[in-house]
């Protein structure tokens, strides 16, 4: 975690990370609310790219995996992550000063104020169509449609127990996109690969959703994690296995074999690990697991691309 004695630094950051190192002093409070010290946003948003890139290689092997694709989606991945948590903060900017975890952002601090946020708002979102408009039109559309989850989320909290479902649908969406950018369509695999990462995406926000727990019912903030309270290990659980069959499916629809089915249990032993391990009492504990996702994307990612080669 950052040093909360280091000026301008947020709670929630790790500590020593390179955006508290070395970035310009004039760039560092914009860096900290696009999240760039916190770097596993975007990856968690790029792996579902990457995993429907390699789904439509698996299915269509003569096609090859589309590198440049796939360096342009991180690039997207980067850019629209920052921009969501931007807009994220702008909305939440009242809710984050009243939460010990989340008052040390740079708007609830006064590092930046709303109407500057605004505009890196813009000017991220722009260079993110940039690369948008790099894809066929079927994607383009695809993507300009899941602007609409993307604007809706951040109030999600106050209106349902489900926010973590409404960052699944948004969050996912990036599977959809590397497929279709492919194929320029979607299609059953492509669907079922949405479907189980829109699980796993409510299994693993809600294990990041334990630390606040407490902060959340003083204010009023709703979260599958207080919905679950002392359920939330099973429920969890099933989450996460219903995401590894849909992934199963769309691997084997695709035409995957046995080389995906046996490196896929990697992630799945990985998921498994989160669920009877996680402790919401433990400091830093359920964070811990949230992060261990970044190698299950990893895990599936290599799953499906030894398979295309195999």
């Amino acid at each position: 975690m950052s040093d909360p004695n280091q000026p301008g630094t947020v709670a929630d950051a790790q500590s020593g990370n390179w955006v508290d190192r070395y970035a310009p002093d004039w760039l560092k409070p914009y860096a900290r609310l696009a999240r760039w010290d916190r770097p596993i946003g975007f990856w968690l948003l790029f792996w579902p790219c990457v995993w429907g890139l390699a789904l439509a290689a698996v299915a269509n092997p003569l096609l090859g995996f589309d590198w440049w694709g796939a360096v342009l989606m991180f690039v997207g991945a980067v850019l629209m992550r920052g921009a969501g948590c931007t807009f994220n903060d702008i909305v939440d900017r009242d809710i984050d000063s009243s939460v010990a975890r989340t008052r040390s952002r740079p708007i609830p601090s006064g590092a930046v104020t709303s109407r500057d946020a605004l505009a890196f708002l813009i000017a991220q979102a722009l260079l993110g169509s940039v690369i948008l408009f790099q894809f066929n039109r079927f994607t383009v559309w695809a993507g300009v449609a899941s602007l609409v989850l993307v604007a809706i989320y951040p109030f999600m909290k106050r209106v349902t127990w489900w926010p973590q479902a409404f960052l699944g649908l948004a969050f996912s969406y990036g599977a959809l996109v590397g497929w279709s950018s492919q194929t320029g369509s979607f299609a059953m695999p492509a669907l079922l690969l949405y479907m189980g990462t829109v699980l796993w995406v409510i299994g693993y926000d809600t294990i990041y959703a334990l630390q606040d727990i407490e902060d959340d019912a003083l204010i009023g903030v709703k979260s599958t994690a207080r919905l679950f309270g002392s359920k939330a290990r099973p429920i969890v659980a099933g989450f996460y296995a219903g995401a590894y069959l849909l992934w199963l499916a769309a691997a084997t629809i695709a035409g995957a074999g046995i080389v995906f089915a046996v490196l896929s249990l990697v992630a799945a032993g990985l998921l498994a690990w989160q669920v009877q391990t996680v402790d919401a009492e433990k400091p830093d504990n359920p964070r811990a697991r949230f992060y261990s996702n970044h190698y299950v994307g990893i895990v599936l990612s290599l799953a499906l691309l030894a398979d295309w080669v195999w």
